[in-house]
């Protein structure tokens, strides 16, 4: 007959038989809401934060559960969120644009999480129809694009040559309310989310989305450099299981 073991002893026996991931301590990773990208982050009430991103969180952690985001319910400005995870302060971003700054900065995690359609909005009573850059360029002075300070469409704008640009606005909320007073003929922003911003804005009514699609790009997942390749590898294992599963798809769908 086997010794009876004694309880100090079962539970050091049960604690071994565990994978090693479930008695680890979890990974805590801090991320930001990020201020005017709706659908990735929307106000949902004074103090409660929702969207696509916080979606995809809570989804990587449910594949994971070791994995723990940490800080999507709190608003920081989108280049203060950038640097932070540059500087170590924060650990991920959610729906990044690929630029050649920013591959020098962060960890890219393949597949991209979704694609976005970049659209000009303009005032409501504008009748100007747009098919390409060139026509925004034959307007001249009178063919000023509002841009932001710090997002990719700025830089796209910069890289399409010949276009008056006003990249002066710190937030996509902004810039509507400048296209609204006539400081700029056109807005270039991205769509999933372009009519939440226009009704946040209180422009609804006030401006248009131009048929025309002028850019697509894909965002993705980002990590800053000094995280560990084997979490970072753990947090794109569970987006390819998103991608495969339909499940990116989905919720891309839901806050469309």
């Amino acid at each position: 007959m086997l010794p009876m073991m004694k309880p100090c002893a079962l539970l050091l026996a049960a604690c071994l038989l565990l994978p090693a991931a479930a008695r680890a301590e979890p990974v805590v990773l801090r991320v930001a809401a990020q201020e005017g990208t709706e659908p990735k982050f929307i106000a949902d009430g004074k103090d409660h934060i929702i969207g696509l991103c916080v979606d995809i969180f809570r989804a990587i952690e449910r594949i994971d559960p070791g994995l723990v985001f940490v800080g999507d319910q709190q608003w920081m400005p989108l280049i203060r969120a950038y640097h932070e995870v540059a500087v170590q302060q924060r650990d991920a971003l959610c729906g990044v644009q690929r630029t050649e700054e920013r591959e020098q900065r962060y960890v890219y995690l393949d597949p991209p999480l979704f694609a976005i359609h970049y659209m000009l909005l303009a005032r409501a009573g504008d009748e100007v129809a747009i098919r390409d850059w060139d026509d925004v360029r034959k307007l001249g002075k009178d063919g000023v694009v509002l841009g932001n300070r710090g997002y990719a469409t700025t830089d796209f704008l910069i890289a399409q040559g010949g276009l008056q640009i006003d990249a002066s606005a710190t937030s996509p909320a902004m810039n509507v309310q400048k296209l609204v007073a006539g400081r700029g003929r056109f807005f270039l922003h991205r769509a999933p989310g372009l009519a939440r911003l226009i009704a946040s804005a209180g422009a609804t009514g006030k401006v248009r989305i131009l048929p025309t699609v002028m850019s697509t790009a894909q965002l993705y997942m980002v990590m800053g450099r000094h995280i560990d390749p084997a979490v970072v590898a753990r947090v794109r294992g569970a987006v390819e299981q998103m991608e495969k599963s339909g499940e990116l798809a989905r919720l891309l769908k839901k806050w469309d």
